[in-house]
């Protein structure tokens, strides 16, 4: 019996609906050209659905034009410091607070700037405006002097090479960093309009702290009523089931725990419809696992030897069912070096990595909501089970598979 047209059709578009949904979470700002040029091209196809879908379940607005397509994300939680943006080339070297007020001060000279500019003259500009009273009031200096400063400048522009802003044009940032050379960019203007994401415009704060000035560009609508309060609370709590590798019940307020009571399966169900992420309900709380296993930007597990360390550290802390300490945790390296230190990179295994290793480990298992950052170590969570030492599960004969990974937040 064959299928009628219709539905073979419906099935084709709730396909590609459902990359380019999957596209536009992956990478929020996607351009005509270059590597995502085909999911730009799906994502602007279905542009008035997305947008429709995006504005009503989190109030994302969705900009989609000629050259560029951007979901400007704001996070369900704010305080959350699990994902910091990362060198586009080095992800081992997440952003400090230094590359972060870098990465601003490069922004605001690019917008003044032209469509081409050359590292050495940001730079410049950087240094510049680094000498504004308030930057110096708060501790921030910036002469570019030194190399580790150069470093932080390098990791910057490769993040807004990788997100289209720069494109390269000569040189290597590398000769930069060594003072051996410069290194020519155009900049795609389209794609650095659309970078900021708040939910109002700088321009129209009027806080002069710093402090201040932040809450304002994050400050929520006044809520007057019962219908706008609930949207309010649809929209967080379904940015924290796109994002957030766990949902854990005992973080949510009142009111919030009690609407996703009522509305948990209307709430996953248009999830899991839109991204085909597969909702797992436990006591503690719900995760949106990933079975295409690409929608994160955290993987558990993950190949190669802090990959095997961390799996292991996850095992020996989800038996532990407590706090442990971090000494605890390099005591336990050494231990597992003395087992598995043949497969580990042979720098794994020299004296004194320990603590290291330790804190590569216990960021990423926090990364992915499985443990708690203590003062002297971590704490497991409860999605953290999933990794306790048990049966494998088959999937067929000689291939086994650990359980699936959980989703993390986009940077």
């Amino acid at each position: 019996m064959t299928t009628p047209l219709a539905e073979v059709l419906d099935g084709q578009h709730a396909a590609e609906l459902r990359k380019a949904a999957r596209a536009l979470l992956k990478q929020p700002l996607l351009l005509s050209h270059g590597k995502h040029a085909q999911e730009f091209r799906l994502v602007r196809r279905h542009a008035s659905e997305l947008r429709e879908w995006f504005d009503r379940n989190t109030g994302w607005p969705l900009h989609v034009d000629a050259e560029t397509a951007r979901l400007r994300k704001i996070p369900g939680v704010l305080h959350d410091s699990t994902h910091p943006a990362c060198d586009a080339t080095r992800a081992a070297a997440p952003f400090t607070r230094r590359r972060y007020v870098l990465l601003c001060l490069a922004l605001a000279a690019l917008e003044r700037g032209e469509s081409q500019i050359a590292l050495g003259r940001l730079a410049d500009q950087v240094v510049l405006d680094a000498t504004d009273p308030g930057l110096v009031a708060s501790g921030i200096r910036f002469t570019l002097d030194r190399r580790d400063e150069r470093l932080d400048l390098a990791a910057v522009v490769r993040l807004l090479l990788g997100l289209g802003v720069l494109r390269r044009v000569a040189g290597d940032e590398d000769a930069y960093v060594n003072g051996a050379g410069d290194v020519l960019y155009d900049v795609e203007r389209r794609a650095l309009a659309g970078l900021l994401a708040t939910r109002r415009g700088p321009s129209t704060v009027q806080a002069e702290a710093t402090a201040d000035r932040l809450a304002q560009l994050v400050a929520e609508t006044a809520l007057d009523s019962d219908d706008l309060r609930f949207r309010a609370m649809r929209q967080t709590l379904t940015r924290r089931l796109l994002d957030d590798p766990v949902l854990y019940y005992d973080e949510l307020s009142d009111a919030e725990l009690s609407y996703l009571t009522r509305q948990r399966g209307f709430l996953t169900a248009r999830v899991a419809e839109l991204t085909g992420l597969v909702p797992e309900i436990r006591a503690e709380g719900i995760a949106m696992v990933d079975p295409e296993d690409d929608l994160t930007d955290v993987r558990m597990p993950e190949q190669g030897t802090h990959g095997h360390i961390t799996l292991l550290l996850a095992e020996y802390l989800a038996g532990a069912g407590r706090p442990v300490t971090t000494d605890q945790l390099a005591r336990r390296v050494r231990e597992l070096a003395a087992v598995h230190g043949t497969f580990w990179a042979k720098a794994a295994r020299e004296p004194g990595t320990e603590a290291e290793l330790v804190e590569q480990a216990v960021s990423r298992l926090a990364a992915l909501g499985l443990v708690s950052r203590t003062a002297d170590g971590a704490e497991p969570r409860p999605a953290l089970a999933r990794y306790a030492v048990g049966e494998p599960l088959v999937l067929e004969p000689g291939k086994v598979r650990l359980p699936a990974q959980r989703k993390a937040r986009q940077a």
